[in-house]
């Protein structure tokens, strides 16, 4: 027959502060001191944020990679519609200046084909 170890009805948070401590049982052999029971509890919260931003860095680090595949696909697909109405107009605008730099050719070779066969 096995026995299962009572479950607590609460268990605090990692946020929480418990301020209230159950005191020892009587006849419990007082043990060493523990260690943090004497360090200030501004030394304490000062480890505890130093250790949180340890955390908060390495998970960035470990996320970064998926973080800027996810930007640069977002990015495009944001980009993708300006950049078709920019390329569609700078190429209207290419052929419309290739039309016209054209007719220049075709004028001033047509000019200089009258002005030889009146001339000459």
């Amino acid at each position: 027959m096995s026995t299962e170890p009572k479950k607590p009805q609460r268990v605090p948070t990692l946020t929480e502060v418990i301020i209230d401590l159950p005191a020892e049982p009587a006849g419990t052999p007082a043990g060493p001191a523990r260690a943090d029971a004497q360090v200030a509890p501004e030394t304490l919260m000062a480890e505890a944020l130093m250790q949180e931003t340890r955390i908060v860095t390495k998970v960035i680090e470990r996320l970064q990679p998926r973080i800027d595949v996810l930007f640069e696909h977002r990015l495009r697909e944001a980009l993708a519609p300006t950049v078709s109405r920019i390329y569609t107009a700078l190429a209207d605008e290419m052929r419309k200046e290739l039309a016209r730099k054209l007719r220049e050719a075709v004028e001033q070779a047509v000019n200089e084909e009258l002005g030889r066969h009146r001339g000459g």
